[in-house]
């Protein structure tokens, strides 16, 4: 379809129709790029011109970083469609910002309880978590490393850290309950704890706490000299 106009395509070829129809995500980088530009030039249609941008700049942080000179040589990219990308990536950049920012700050055992507390106190088996967190200990995600009594032959290290290594994260603290509404550590949770600060020492992830959560309290092991 080179050279024929987007209007003049099927339907169901169309960029803007098929993120419309089936979704952002079935999109090429291309086709997501040919929506932002709306139009080719006299040459080219939008599609053709979105191929070639991206086959200059090699990759869409290439396009974000390249100055308006650098766009501005492409052929059929003019100002308009140069400060359209420019607008699209910065929107881009804020959402991420403002993702960063929701997400919630894990420095103390206390807003450890506050996050996980109310969701965990009155559950009737245990649940041991691991909340992944990046180098300023906000939170990246949380997982579910395992279900029932935590004894140290069930807690597998490369269950526990698996998703961290997947996640990049900077730091660990893992969080279980104790169904009984008392956290006091048993002789396990000890154990276990030891064994997993042992094993993030090896994998580069830092273990900085391992809460265990009661009945409207909670026990912080790094707190108890314990981690």
């Amino acid at each position: 379809m080179a050279g024929r106009k987007v209007k003049d395509w099927p339907e169901s070829e169309r960029p803007r129709e098929r993120l419309i129809n089936n979704g952002p995500e079935v999109l090429s980088d291309a086709q997501l790029l040919a929506i932002i530009l709306r139009t080719g030039s006299g040459r080219t249609n939008v599609m053709e011109l979105s191929i070639s941008l991206l086959e200059k700049f090699r990759s869409l942080k290439n396009i974000d970083t390249a100055s308006v000179p650098e766009l501005s040589e492409t052929d059929g990219l003019g100002i308009a469609k140069i400060a359209q990308l420019k607008a699209a990536f910065e929107l881009g950049k804020r959402m991420m910002a403002d993702s960063k920012e929701d997400k919630p700050l894990l420095n103390s055992s206390g807003a450890v309880y506050s996050c996980l507390g109310p969701g965990l106190r009155h559950i009737k088996k245990e649940k041991f978590i691991c909340l992944m967190l990046d180098a300023k200990n906000r939170l990246l995600r949380e997982h579910l490393v395992s279900e029932g009594t935590l004894t140290n032959s069930m807690m597998h290290p490369r269950e526990a850290f698996k998703e961290a290594i997947k996640e990049s994260a900077a730091s660990v603290i893992f969080v279980h309950n104790h169904p009984s509404g008392d956290p006091t550590p048993s002789k396990e949770d000890i154990a276990v704890t030891e064994r997993l600060k042992n094993t993030g020492n090896i994998v580069g992830i830092t273990v900085l706490d391992h809460v265990i959560i009661g009945d409207g309290k909670y026990v912080s092991l790094k707190e108890q000299g314990l981690l």
